[in-house]
Parts: C-alpha cells; structure tokens; sequence
C-alpha cells in the first residue's frame, strides 16, 4: 500500500507533529505499506526522518502552510501527483490554522478525497463537543462561543464525509454517533510512542525534578506549579527543581517568556524550550514525576502515554479526558483541584514522601502503557483501511454489473 499521510511533522511548530512522527516511524516497519508519503507543513529546518529501523521509502512533500487559505488546493494537487493508494489525515479543528477561514478550508480535504474515490481515515484527537472554549483560548463570548459551535458543527459534518473517522476515546464515538447519527467512527486509541523496557523504579536522584511538558498559556499554565513547588519547599524538606518543558500555545505568544520574567527569583527553575524528539527520553528518565497544570482538556494526552512509557508517576486535575483515561486505560494519579495551589503542592508531596506510593503509580502507569503499543494501533488502521479498500472494490464491482445488465 502506497499510503500518504496528511500532517504538521518535525521540526515544525503546528500541533500534533510529534504524534506524527511516531506514526511515521512504526507505519514504515509494515511490510504491507510500500511508500509513505508526508504530505506536509512547510519549515525551515530538514524533516526528521532518520530512523535507526528499516523501513519502506518515505517521500517527503512540504504543501501547506499554517493559516493558509490555499491549503485546500496545494494538497490537492501534492495527492494528485503522488497518487496514493490510501490517506490518513492527523487531525484536529485547529491543524491548519487558528484563522476559521483557514482552518475550514484544510478540513474540507476529507471531502476532496471522497469525490476522487481515494480510500480515507481521518485521525480525529479532539471534538469541539468537549472543548471549553474559553479555557482553551479561543473566546469567553458566549455569543461567540455559540458561533463556533456552529462552526464546529458544520466542520465536524465536513470531517465525517471520510471513509472512516478515528476518535482516541469511546466519549467521542458515542457524542459523534449520538448527536451525528454518524455510521462511519470508530476507537482507535492514541497508543503509547515507545515501549521501553520496564524501569527499576529506583528512588529518584535529588533534586527531584518536577516536570510538565506540553504548550502553554491557555488552558496549560505553569505559575500554579512554581507556586506550589515554593510552597513545599516551606513546609518540608524535599529538595525539589521544576522543569517546564515546552513552548507556547499558538494563541498566547510570549506567555512563557513573560512567566520566566515574573518568577525569575525562584531556585532550580528551568524552562527547555522546544524539546527534539531525540531528547525526550532524557527528559523524562530525569524526572521525578510529572504534573498537567491544565484547569480543561483538549483530548486524550499524548503526554500522559508517554510519562506511562518511562514509568513515571503523575499529577493530574480530575476532569475531562484525564479522568477518563484514567476509568478507560488504567492510568493512575494523584489528583488535584484544578485552580488550588495548595492542593497541587499537597498532591506533589504525597507522592515525593512516600516511596512506596511513588512505585504503585509507576507500575500502574508502565502496565496501561504497553496495552497500546503503536505497532499495535498501526495494525488496527492498516486494517481498517484494507476494510475500506475491500468495500470501494465491491461497490464499483456491483455499479460495473449493474451497467452491464
């Protein structure tokens, strides 16, 4: 199968990139697929595509730009020219622009393809049902907030005209099915990047490193961390350093820069910036634990598939999809109110006090990571898409016997 992928990918900024890149990764392994081709946002620097792993030829064709009103036709025409067998487009409502123009017009892609009869998924990572707008950046207008709910309504009508539409959690298939009598969704978790080998749930090296990854300044902020990490070191004897790793959130610009300014006095204060794929396992083999500031959710987190991969207890608010993931994928954490310093700092020093609590989170944490491997997600989509592949060659065999009749 000659199979192209519509997505941002590294080094670029756009979001969902790093879950782009282990999809790349594990699909090239598959000896049913014969070609990827990334159909991709442009950047400056190279595409990382150097993997140690054999693997099929992976051609690389850079097509669109973030915000841009011609996204529509300059993928069109990159699948055109390359002429795919399949297409799966990595997706969510913002992926090709925080314009509304711009972003309606790349969702509309799906649609493209069903005209040209080219076999579909679109990996869907979060539906507007479950957004908060305002949290997450885009307006406290309730009338506006209504506005885009009408948007996203007509944007989630444009998505589902793919042959299929993958969710990463059962709530969205079922609100999708519900409110959409949609027919064609369907679970597919998010799948864990890498499986490594268990850890030896050593006590962690002093300082202990408080770590949250991610990009802030909406929804995600890191003062309530810092806050809360002074606290302790107050009041306990926990020698403790936070690392913030990560950029900005497209919306708020700067939001870092001014946090590094108001809490420059504060000790053992880190912020990495935008962190290479090739320096994440150091990122978080390091860390003692790792926290989601986040006062609402977005949809399933990458971030948290990946701390279960290392092994690594975390610190989570009990809301939205992380409480979910919680009930549905076994992860474990130790909760916190979402707008409380105090309960934050309670939550990180429970877990740093008590060694024994420490290793249950992280064992659990490990054990509902390797459930979903990516290999195994792979498989599910190259599945669903020889499904498809199946169903199309049947139709247009019965439309054929139909005209001979």
């Amino acid at each position: 199968m000659k199979l192209a992928i519509v997505t941002a990918y590294p080094p670029s900024k756009v979001t969902l990139n790093e879950y782009a890149y282990h999809l790349v990764k594990h699909f090239r392994q598959k000896e049913r697929i014969t070609e990827l081709i990334l159909l991709t946002d442009k950047t400056e620097g190279k595409k990382d595509i150097e993997f140690i792993e054999a693997g099929c030829k992976v051609t690389i064709k850079e097509c669109w730009k973030f915000n841009s009103y011609t996204t529509i036709f300059s993928v069109t025409k990159a699948i055109d020219a390359t002429k795919p067998d399949a297409v799966l487009f990595n997706l969510q409502f913002m992926k090709f622009g925080d314009k509304k123009v711009a972003a309606a017009l790349g969702l509309m892609l799906p649609l493209v393809c069903k005209l040209k009869k080219i076999p579909n998924i679109v990996l869907l990572h979060n539906i507007l049902e479950e957004v908060d707008l305002g949290n997450a950046g885009f307006t406290n207008n309730k009338i506006m907030q209504k506005i885009y709910g009408f948007i996203g309504s007509t944007l989630t009508r444009l998505i589902l005209q793919a042959d299929v539409v993958a969710l990463t959690m059962q709530k969205y298939v079922d609100i999708l099915e519900e409110k959409y009598h949609a027919k064609n969704v369907k679970l597919i978790p998010h799948g864990t990047f890498e499986i490594l080998e268990e850890p030896t749930y050593d006590v962690p090296l002093q300082p202990f490193k408080v770590m949250t990854f991610g990009k802030f300044g909406t929804y995600k902020k890191v003062e309530s961390l810092i806050e809360a990490v002074e606290r302790i070191r107050k009041y306990s004897n926990l020698n403790l350093e936070v690392v913030i790793a990560g950029t900005d959130n497209p919306n708020t610009p700067g939001y870092l820069e001014s946090v590094k300014k108001a809490y420059s006095h504060v000790e053992g204060l880190t912020f990495t910036g935008y962190v290479e794929e090739q320096d994440v396992p150091k990122l978080f083999k390091e860390s003692a634990l790792v926290v989601f500031p986040y006062t609402s959710t977005t949809g399933s987190s990458g971030v948290l598939h990946q701390a279960g991969s290392y092994g690594k207890a975390v610190v989570m608010p009990d809301i939205g999809d992380l409480a979910l993931l919680v009930k549905d994928e076994g992860y474990k954490g130790e909760f916190f109110e979402p707008t409380s310093v105090s309960s934050l700092a309670l939550a990180i020093q429970k877990i740093l006090e008590d060694n024994a609590y420490r290793v249950e989170l992280e064992r659990a944490n490990y054990k509902a990571a390797t459930a979903y491997p990516m290999l195994r997600i792979i498989n599910i989509y190259l599945n669903t898409f020889e499904a498809i592949i199946l169903k199309k060659k049947r139709e247009k065999l019965q439309q054929q016997q139909q005209v001979t009749v």
